[in-house]
């Protein structure tokens, strides 16, 4: 028996967008919650919500039982983080920071067993495999992992060509905030040099047969990066979706002129 199919990874390839939120309150529980909100995907966050491994394992079970599939940000492209997550049994992982070939060529390395890469083989003991019942799972497992590099600086930008050619990446995701402070615009990753930026990323990653992705709390700004061409982007976070509705709420009740928390323009 095989390594499970990959849906998004499927999607990704057929040329179906898919359409993402961000999981960041850090609790199974809220994730089993927005799992059924019919998004394609579900991102993990695991760089900038209070996660750690054996948390982002039982969200990631959370996110399974629905028709979301569950994805996950670690907070560094570390070899031994990649190795416990894909035990756990996610098989679809951002990592951010990416800004050179040498990288990216680790992290694929990291998500493929001997002699293709450096993942240890210790499916036994994982989710990943049933714990053992999948009979295949050492031979069909990197056919099924689905790794996006997550593009957000000016250096990684100048290596773009190199990093979308490589094999073994499946999509670049452009980090709009963090891209928007290495250019000088901080808190702004909707100034038009910013915006030129992306698009020409945009461009890059397609001659080089590869996905686009992206995030933004903006729908004016997903809107235009749906036009540019992204293939798969989240367009909120389940944190600022409950700020705003309880916020709402409450002000509504009160008769107050609704005047939720001003939305930072941001890509996370």
């Amino acid at each position: 028996m095989p390594a499970p199919k990959n849906p998004f990874k499927a999607a990704l390839r057929e040329n179906r967008f898919q359409l993402g939120l961000w999981v960041a309150l850090a609790s199974p529980y809220a994730a089993e919650v927005v799992s059924g909100s019919g998004y394609d995907w579900l991102l993990i966050d695991g760089e900038h919500a209070p996660n750690d491994i054996p948390l982002l394992s039982a969200q990631f079970r959370a996110v399974s039982a629905s028709a979301s599939h569950p994805m996950v940000r670690l907070p560094v492209g570390d070899t031994v983080l990649i190795k416990q997550i894909l035990d756990t049994g996610m098989q679809t992982l951002l990592i951010p920071m990416v800004e050179s070939l040498a990288q990216a060529q680790q992290l694929v390395r990291a998500t493929r067993y001997p002699p293709h890469g450096i993942r240890g083989v210790g499916a036994a003991l994982g989710r990943a495999s049933e714990f053992g019942r999948i009979g295949d799972y050492l031979q069909t497992a990197g056919d099924e992992i689905c790794l996006i590099l997550q593009i957000e600086s000016r250096a990684g930008l100048a290596a773009i060509d190199e990093i979308a050619a490589l094999d073994g990446v499946d999509g670049l995701f452009i980090g709009p905030s963090d891209l928007a402070a290495d250019m000088g615009y901080l808190g702004k990753p909707g100034h038009p040099e910013v915006r030129a930026a992306i698009a020409d990323a945009f461009e890059r990653i397609k001659k080089a047969g590869k996905a686009r992705g992206i995030m933004t709390l903006d729908l004016e700004q997903a809107r235009d990066y749906r036009e540019m061409g992204a293939d798969f982007m989240a367009i909120g976070t389940d944190v600022t979706s409950l700020v705003r509705a309880t916020t709402a709420l409450r002000q509504e009740f009160l008769g107050e002129a609704t005047s939720v928390p001003k939305k930072q323009e941001s890509g996370y």
